[in-house]
C-alpha cells in the first residue's frame, strides 16, 4: 500500500528551502499550495504542478487574506518557512528597524498564518504545524554571540510554537519547530555544507513521521532533540 498523499501549504517557496520542499513535495505527488510575494514573477516555483498564492509575510494584511484563499478547503501541513537574517554582529550595529523587521517576518509572521490558516487546519487530518526555526535560537547553545535579531526572533518562534502547541494540541495538533541545517541558500551562504536538497529529503523524513506525542518539541533535521 502506497503512501497516503496530503495537502500542505508552504510560505517563501520562491528559493531556498521553501521551493526545495515546493519541488519535492509536488514531485512525489502531493497537493501543494506555495507562496510567493508576487505569484506573476514566481520563477522556477511557477514550473512546478502546485498552486501559487500572494503572500507578503511582512504584511499582516496579506497574512489575513490566506484566510479567505483557503477557505472552505482542508490543509494537513501548513510549513512555515519564509524567512530572513539579519547582518548584526555587534549591539552598537543594533537597530529598531531591522529587529522590528526581523521579529515580523521570523516571529510574528508564522503565528498570523496559522491564525488565518486554522480553520483549513481543523478541516485536515494531520493538523500539524512545522514552524522552520535554527539551532541558533538555542538559548543553551549560544555561546558565541552574534546576530542578535536572527537569533532572538527564532527564540520568540519557538517559545510562542509551545504555546501554539498547549493550545491547539487538545485538538489533536502537533506543533513543532525544526532546525533544517546549515543550508546553502542566499541566507546560508555559499560555505554551508548542506544543500537544499539535502535538508529538505531530512525534514520531510522527520515531518511524515510526527505524531501527536511530538507536539511542542524542537528537533534537528535529522529527528534528534535540540535543547531550549
Amino acid at each position: 500500500m502506497g503512501r497516503m498523499t496530503r495537502t500542505y501549504l508552504v510560505t517563501g517557496a520562491t528559493r531556498g528551502i521553501g521551493l526545495e520542499f515546493a519541488r519535492q513535495l509536488s514531485q512525489r505527488g502531493d497537493e501543494v499550495f506555495a507562496t510567493a510575494r508576487d505569484p506573476k514573477n514566481a520563477g522556477e516555483l511557477a514550473s512546478f504542478r502546485l498552486s501559487i498564492g500572494a503572500l507578503d509575510a511582512s504584511d499582516p494584511i496579506s497574512i489575513d487574506g490566506l484566510t479567505e484563499a483557503m477557505s472552505g478547503r482542508s490543509l494537513d501541513v501548513l510549513i512555515n518557512n519564509a524567512g530572513v537574517g539579519s547582518p548584526t554582529k555587534q549591539l552598537a550595529d543594533c537597530t529598531a528597524d531591522e529587529l522590528q523587521r526581523v521579529f515580523m517576518v521570523n516571529s510574528i509572521a508564522p503565528m498570523l498564518v496559522a491564525k488565518a490558516l486554522l480553520p483549513s487546519l481543523r478541516l485536515g487530518k494531520r493538523k500539524l504545524i512545522v514552524n522552520i526555526s535554527s539551532q541558533l535560537a538555542s538559548i543553551t547553545n549560544n555561546t558565541g554571540g552574534s546576530s542578535y535579531a536572527y537569533r532572538a526572533s527564532k527564540a520568540a518562534l519557538n517559545q510562542l510554537n509551545r504555546s501554539l502547541a498547549n493550545e491547539l494540541g487538545p485538538e489533536g495538533f502537533t506543533c513543532v519547530v525544526v532546525h533544517p541545517g546549515w543550508v546553502r541558500t542566499d541566507m546560508g551562504g555559499s560555505s554551508a555544507p548542506i544543500i537544499p536538497a539535502d535538508s529538505v529529503k531530512l525534514l520531510l523524513k522527520l515531518i511524515d513521521a510526527l505524531t501527536p506525542a511530538d507536539n511542542g518539541k524542537f528537533f534537528n533535521n535529522d529527528g534528534t532533540i535540540l535543547p531550549w
